[in-house]
């Protein structure tokens, strides 16, 4: 059984492109701050799975999360989007693994993106709720992996 566990974690863990967290401080995004994630790329054969990721607190008042996303490729053409993270399912229960008053959510933002070229590719997440300071968010990542 270890084994397999063993396999199964170093098996995601080579397709493993890029991952980063950004911490929200004291758990309180104000609208108009914006995380930058600066993405390495040289990889421009392979299709890519996108990741939203986010740890909530339990006592975050809503069931979901809005974003707008921004991506520059290294040309300076950039993509924007808006994307809807559901954290609870409909009764409530949180959809994040964790214990304790932390649970963090990994959603699947784009799947089979393909890179046009290589360098430095930013993405910028901002929140898109309608409060100027959404409490209980803790901390924001983005996850590549490459489609096996």
């Amino acid at each position: 059984m270890f084994a397999a566990i063993l396999v199964l974690i170093l098996s995601c863990q080579k397709n493993l492109v890029f991952e980063q967290y950004k911490t929200i401080e004291h758990q309180s995004w104000y609208k108009d701050s914006v995380l930058v994630f600066n993405i390495p790329v040289s990889d421009t054969t392979d299709n890519h799975n996108f990741y939203i990721n986010i740890r909530n607190d339990i006592k975050y008042e809503y069931s979901n999360l809005w974003l707008f996303i921004s991506i520059e490729q290294p040309d300076g053409k950039t993509v924007e989007d808006k994307f809807e993270i559901a954290l609870a399912d409909p009764s409530g229960k949180w959809l994040g693994k964790g214990f304790g008053g932390l649970k963090t959510r990994e959603a699947i933002y784009r799947r089979n993106v393909f890179f046009p070229m290589s360098g430095d590719y930013k993405v910028t997440i901002q929140q898109g709720m309608r409060e100027d300071y959404l409490k209980g968010i803790s901390d924001i990542g983005v996850r590549i992996e490459k489609v096996e």
